[in-house]
């Protein structure tokens, strides 16, 4: 029997977690515990997901939120390592990118713990992002990086991974295996379509949160600006995160851009399946548009996912009204023809706990 801590605090890490842990669930050898630091608190992006996904109710809950990066990955390090001291833990198993991400892997390094990093070696080569901060260091201190795909791998490699003490795994990416799994049961239970009275109208999906676009003015409006401008032309759905929902209303968006609270992960697969394309900043986003074989134009300047923009489903665009426009007409008929497994074919969780077993549970 090994026993694993997974350290989670956002909503893509509840998703992954959500296929790893259902893998975990019938593993007789794996015992997992699970810490959520409370990053996201809000109930409509946190709790709904432990809810429909059926995620084991976590071990312990921390509710660091609201904080500064700094202030809150120092309290999260502080509280992870006194729960590590308690569980003793054969592995700490981060996920992604996140303050949580950094903290649980900090607290468990500081502890002589192992590491295994569930979406290792992505890179958008843009330090001014936490999450690359995050990611790197992260990375760095883990024993083992799970890559999602090729080129994570090789951004690994590139990097001189091969010099240090740790292994590197091709597993594929855990969401494509949610999606695939949780996708039935979104036919089954979500409504959100025939609420929002979208069922037969064809609508663009929209998500916009990062602070890179919201905090800064110009970038703002000029994103206000090319939805309005859409949504002359196209139904604009946009599920609205917390922290921006003011700042957007307040600058005028059209009446005709429907606004919603944030959804739940089943209701968001059928947000995501039934539109013509999506609009995001997220990078969770951009993978699960293409598990659904929908286009994404993402509105950043730069993207992990480069095999999605180099296979012609993503575009990265400014926040630039015209080029904004521009991409949705290009890709709003278009059809879509997806690369065979360019994430690993839904076998990610599988191959995980594989590998934590052969690892761990004879005692290396």
């Amino acid at each position: 029997m090994i026993k694993i801590v997974t350290v989670l605090g956002a909503r893509p890490q509840f998703i992954k977690a959500a296929a790893l842990s259902r893998v975990f669930a019938i593993e007789p050898f794996i015992h997992e515990v699970i810490v959520h630091t409370g990053q996201h608190f809000d109930a409509n992006m946190s709790d709904i997901f432990f809810e429909e996904m059926e995620i084991p109710k976590p071990d312990y809950n921390l509710n660091i939120n609201s904080l500064s990066h700094g202030a809150m990955t120092g309290r999260m390090l502080e509280e992870i390592e006194t729960i590590l001291l308690k569980e003793r833990p054969d592995c700490v198993l981060v996920y992604g990118d996140t303050n949580s991400t950094l903290a649980g892997a900090l607290a468990a390094r500081k502890l002589h713990l192992k590491i295994a990093h569930v979406e290792a070696g992505l890179r958008s080569f843009n330090m001014l992002m936490p999450e690359e901060v995050n990611r790197i260091l992260t990375d760095r201190i883990s024993d083992l990086l799970y890559c999602p795909t090729s080129d994570a791998v090789e951004n690994l490699t590139k990097e001189g991974f091969e010099n240090f003490p740790s292994i590197i795994e091709q597993v594929g990416d855990v969401m494509q295996d949610a999606a695939m799994f949780y996708y039935p049961k979104s036919v089954q239970q979500s409504i959100v379509l025939k609420d929002l009275d979208l069922e037969h109208q064809p609508y663009l999906l929209v998500t916009i949160h990062r602070a890179e676009n919201t905090d800064d003015p110009k970038r703002l409006n000029n994103i206000i600006d090319a939805l309005n401008q859409l949504s002359e032309q196209y139904g604009i759905v946009f599920p609205i995160h917390p922290r921006t929902k003011q700042k957007l209303i307040q600058k005028g968006l059209s009446s005709a851009v429907k606004v919603i609270d944030p959804v739940g992960y089943l209701d968001m697969i059928q947000l995501i399946n039934g539109s013509k394309l999506v609009i995001t900043d997220s990078g969770g986003l951009q993978k699960e548009a293409y598990f659904f074989s929908k286009f994404c134009i993402t509105v950043r300047d730069e993207t992990e996912w480069v095999e999605l923009v180099r296979g012609g489903f993503n575009k990265l665009v400014s926040t630039e009204p015209k080029e904004l426009t521009d991409a949705v007409n290009h890709f709003v008929n278009k059809d879509f023809i997806p690369m065979a497994e360019l994430f690993g074919g839904g076998q990610a969780s599988e191959r995980i706990c594989k590998s934590l077993l052969e690892h761990f549970d004879q005692g290396s």
